[in-house]
């Protein structure tokens, strides 16, 4: 029995893991990596320091072992004669996997986080599908001047009145097809452009296209435009995009975490800021975070933090959407692997 466990184990150890293996590990990773996003956003609200750790490597090994042992014994006298006989097997399974993870600190650290993203990543995400006001209000500090709302930190402000009339007309021009790019070499230089434009236009579009150009101050008569990174064009004939960095991204997204009255009334954590160009109804966040004592049932992420857990309600598609936005953001904007080798490796085994 031990040799036919040998002999079936090493005919499909190999071809046999993969199915099993690939998506045992891409749930395992991507769970994990949905909490410690989580959680460092709940970190960063309470004043606590974010650790990003990646997963950058998966070495998985596999052992199958079996030995079989078969004696005979005979004896013979005057008074006694016997034989006897004796069989044994043995088997052994390892399964040894080796993770190896990388801290994002340094050059890294700086490089993903703290450098702005670029204003054609903007409309690159607006070109593939993903709606324009939610992308300027994510990834977008100012257009023209014309100013987003930040609730975190010394630069904490309520958004100008016309920045989110700008993002409401971007998006249904957007659906109507409008909304276009070009990527164009200028002396080795790469210019974006923005298209607004279409043969057919309702007067509700041809309206909304008005109102994005005197918003941002663009000539009327301009169907096309540069788009550049700054707090101000140049012309006429410029979109200027103050963009965030993606530690702009995540601080703007913890401060409206929904955090226990009694963690504000023992100075643990502050207010969720609010401001007089608000809605009326309330701000509706772009992922709300909701938080309690007790761990929820219908969750798509959750995490604990000292006495309270904290979560992403799994029947909010608004907020998963942007959790899932930000996440795939986040990646986009790690440029370049790490330098050096591997700080910690694990035989998890």
């Amino acid at each position: 029995m031990a040799m036919a466990l040998a002999i079936s184990g090493c005919a499909s150890m190999g071809p046999g893991t993969i199915g099993r293996d690939r998506f045992d590990y891409d749930h395992a990773i991507n769970k994990s990596w949905k909490q410690m996003m989580l959680l460092n956003l709940v970190k960063m609200r309470y004043g606590d320091s974010p650790m990003f750790l990646d997963v950058a490597s998966i070495t998985n090994s596999y052992t199958l072992e079996a030995q079989v042992s078969l004696g005979s014994t005979w004896a013979s006298g005057s008074s006694v004669a016997f034989d006897s006989t004796a069989l044994g097997g043995s088997g052994h399974y390892a399964d040894k996997p080796t993770i190896t993870y990388n801290p994002l600190s340094g050059d890294r650290f700086t490089r993903s986080l703290m450098t702005p993203i670029a204003p054609g990543v903007v409309l690159s995400l607006i070109q593939s599908g993903y709606a324009a006001d939610f992308i300027m209000q994510l990834l977008v500090s100012s257009a023209n001047g014309v100013q987003n709302r930040f609730g975190a930190g010394a630069r904490a402000r309520g958004a100008d009145p016309e920045f989110l009339t700008l993002c409401a007309a971007l998006r249904r021009v957007q659906a109507s097809g409008a909304v276009g790019m070009r990527i164009d070499k200028t002396k080795g230089a790469e210019l974006v452009v923005l298209i607004l434009n279409r043969k057919k236009m309702t007067s509700a579009l041809q309206q909304d296209r008005q109102t994005v150009r005197e918003i941002l101050g663009i000539r009327q008569s301009l169907n096309e435009f540069h788009v550049v990174y700054g707090s101000a064009p140049a012309n006429d004939t410029e979109l200027a995009l103050v963009t965030r960095s993606m530690l702009e991204i995540l601080m703007d997204i913890a401060a409206s975490i929904e955090v226990p009255d009694a963690m504000v009334a023992e100075g643990r954590v502050l207010k969720t800021a609010v401001f007089d160009t608000d809605p009326i109804d309330g701000f509706k966040p772009l992922v709300r975070i909701h938080s309690g004592r007790d761990k929820p049932d219908e969750a798509i992420v959750a995490v604990p933090y000292g006495n309270y857990w904290y979560w992403i309600d799994d029947r909010d598609f608004r907020s998963k959407l942007g959790f899932t936005a930000l996440m795939m953001i986040f990646s986009l904007t790690d440029t370049g692997p790490a330098k050096g080798q591997p700080i910690i490796t694990i035989p998890a085994g």
